[in-house]
């Protein structure tokens, strides 16, 4: 008959003091599960709140009728059609550089086209409109 390792007996003092088995600490794996959990949640949060839905969401149809002193845009805001709103308006040249800025008025009514000319500086060659908001009184 072989002898297996289940049934080895050692001699006892050869191998040196058998050590108890620890009790498991599952409650320190518990609370580590916990923190990470906590912590995965916020930063999930944090970046819905920055890059999810927004209230006003602006975006850029079409421009045209580009000229030296001007271009026209026309651009839609999604928002609540009981809001008016107030949207930046800029335009580039082909360098970069801002030629053109100027905060235009959105009316209440659903997903209203809003058609602008803006005034530049120098030949622009691009537009955007990167943030609207909330009415502004002037």
């Amino acid at each position: 008959m072989t002898e297996t390792h289940t049934t080895a007996k050692y001699p006892p003092g050869r191998y040196g003091r058998r050590r108890e088995p620890q009790p498991r600490r599952r409650w320190v794996v518990a609370c580590l599960a916990a923190v990470a959990l906590v912590a995965g949640g916020a930063i999930v949060w944090r970046l819905y709140q920055q890059y999810g839905p927004q209230e006003y969401e602006p975006q850029v149809q079409r421009f045209y009728n580009v000229t030296d002193d001007g271009i026209s845009v026309d651009f839609v805001v999604r928002k609540d059609s009981d809001k008016a709103a107030t949207c930046r308006v800029r335009a580039r040249s082909a360098s970069g550089e801002e030629v053109g800025l100027a905060e235009v008025d959105v009316p209440k009514g659903a997903e209203p086209v809003v058609s602008y000319r803006l005034a530049t500086s120098d030949r622009p060659v691009t537009v955007e409109v990167p943030a609207c908001g909330p009415l502004r009184s002037r």
